[in-house]
């Protein structure tokens, strides 16, 4: 992976050499701390000729700028200080990090006519820097010329009128970041590298911050009855796990809040199988996993005072003359039976014993599980969206605020007895498809059968987990979508 910018904060101190950013709100010019840096006002005289107010993620530079040492002098503009929220700051640091180049040594002079950032502010402006500069680049050998010598880490010092509460409110912060780029690195790994056993043992890592976990590997899980989820499974010589991770920051005896990812390491659709063209993506089917495991490393690093379950099922999807056919009829671990008419519905036959099993066991306040589970949700809502699907109306506002938030957006989509009655089957309790139309919801009414009363929401992110559209925040394959969404929801309704 590239490396990761150091970050530090300090007060304002006009900076000598490397390379400098400042801030301009539109139309507002340059502050004191900022013109400071520009004895010569080079960068206030490129302003008109680059034509640059200040518009927000704008950007103007000067090269070797007069009367200083510096290599560069950089202006991004701010927009309109009154839409300067936690998400702008985040894109603002992101928009940093795209002109980062081949610097090493960056100051970024936190100070604008107008307005005046908080601590918060500029651990958001960090976070976003920390976001944008990832890149997965294990696997590259053969460098450009001028990347033969290994590069020192960027080194960043935000300058800030309060560098002492920056540092604080960025301590959480990058918790809650580190989650994010794990949950990107395990998307983004290949699946000959990461399969399920791998991605277990990626799980037992979280014991180093404290999270207890545990692994059932697959003659637990058979005896638990688990035969909806071995079911996807049998095909593949790599065995199924799946990790069950507790982190107990909150009151002993409080009933915990529960995650739920799928994790299909590798989907080829069984003998139901995919087309060719596109079947590499596959790799990230696990997204949904990648995501709880990111969320459970970001609330123990930040040492959330609430109690999570984080339960994830790993299989892999494979072909061979063990793999389950169309028309098999399963025994999920709640009793239900399920006749499989396409193998490549997999996610929900997973995600079926992962909740049965998470439910019957902590009796949670709620579930929210997560999945790559349909293309259709992207039919419904392109990929700036996760579909929301909720038996309970609080949760689901909840999750919806919790999006709105960090800009990992929600749409709520329904769930009713007209489609329920869809995935019936005059074979079994239930078959894991219907018609033609609807396949997003009526793969969310096959796990609506699997949670009793509880309190559950569903997230279909298949179009934001992988291959998402690019942004100021995230250049990668894998975005690591519903880590900050779901560090939100706890931390806003759930801590103590």
């Amino acid at each position: 992976m590239s490396q990761r910018p150091s970050i530090a904060f300090a007060k304002f101190s006009a900076p000598k050499t490397g390379t400098v950013f400042v801030l301009s709100a539109d139309e507002g010019g340059l502050s004191d701390a900022a013109r400071a840096c520009d004895p010569g006002k080079t960068l206030e005289r490129a302003f008109p000729v680059a034509e640059f107010t200040g518009k927000f993620a704008s950007s103007v530079e000067v090269l070797a700028p007069e009367g200083t040492s510096l290599d560069r002098l950089v202006a991004i503009g701010a927009g309109k200080v009154s839409g300067l929220d936690e998400y702008a700051w985040l894109k603002l640091g992101g928009t940093i990090a795209a002109s980062l180049r081949k610097a090493t040594d960056v100051a970024v002079v936190l100070e604008m006519v107008g307005a005046s950032p908080s601590g918060k502010d500029a651990a958001s402006l960090a976070a976003g820097i920390l976001l944008r500069s990832y890149s997965f680049d294990k696997y590259k050998t053969r460098k450009d010329k001028d990347e033969a010598e290994p590069k020192k880490p960027v080194k960043v010092t935000i300058q800030t009128a309060a560098p002492a509460a920056a540092k604080k409110a960025f301590a959480e912060v990058e918790a809650v970041i580190d989650g994010v780029l794990l949950a990107r690195d395990l998307v983004n790994e290949p699946a000959n590298v990461l399969g399920p056993v791998e991605f277990a043992a990626r799980a037992k890592e979280l014991e180093a911050l404290g999270v207890k976990v545990e692994i059932l590997a697959e003659r637990e899980m058979k005896k638990l009855g688990m035969g909806s989820l071995l079911g996807v499974a049998q095909g593949s010589p790599r065995g199924a796990r799946m990790a069950i991770m507790q982190w107990n920051g909150g009151k002993p005896k409080d009933s915990p809040v529960a995650f739920v990812g799928k994790g299909v390491t590798f989907d080829t659709g069984g003998n139901s199988m995919k087309p060719a063209s596109g079947m590499e993506d596959m790799k990230g089917d696990m997204g949904g996993a990648a995501a709880v495991t990111g969320l459970m490393h970001a609330l123990a690093a930040r040492k959330a005072k609430a109690n999570v379950v984080g339960v994830i099922g790993l299989v892999e999807n494979a072909v061979d003359g063990h793999a389950q056919r169309p028309g098999d009829i399963v025994i999920s671990m709640s009793g239900q039976t399920i006749e499989v008419l396409n193998t490549d519905a997999e996610g929900r036959l997973v995600l079926a014993d992962a909740l049965w099993y998470c439910n019957d066991r902590f009796q949670p306040k709620f579930m929210v599980n997560l999945a790559t589970l349909t293309g259709a949700v992207m039919v419904a809502l392109g990929q700036h969206y996760a579909g929301l699907f909720s038996n309970n109306d609080e949760l689901a506002e909840r999750l919806t605020a919790a999006g709105q938030a960090t800009q990992e957006r929600l749409w709520r989509m329904p769930l009713g007895a007209e489609y329920d009655k869809l995935i019936d089957s005059k074979n079994a309790d239930m078959k894991n498809i219907g018609g033609r139309y609807g396949g997003a919801i009526i793969a969310a009414q096959f796990l609506q059968r699997f949670v009793k009363e509880t309190p559950w929401a569903h997230l279909d992110i298949a179009g934001t987990a992988i291959g998402s559209p690019s942004n100021e925040i995230n250049q990668s394959w894998g975005s690591g979508f519903g880590v900050r969404l779901l560090d939100r929801l706890v931390r806003d309704n759930y801590e103590q």
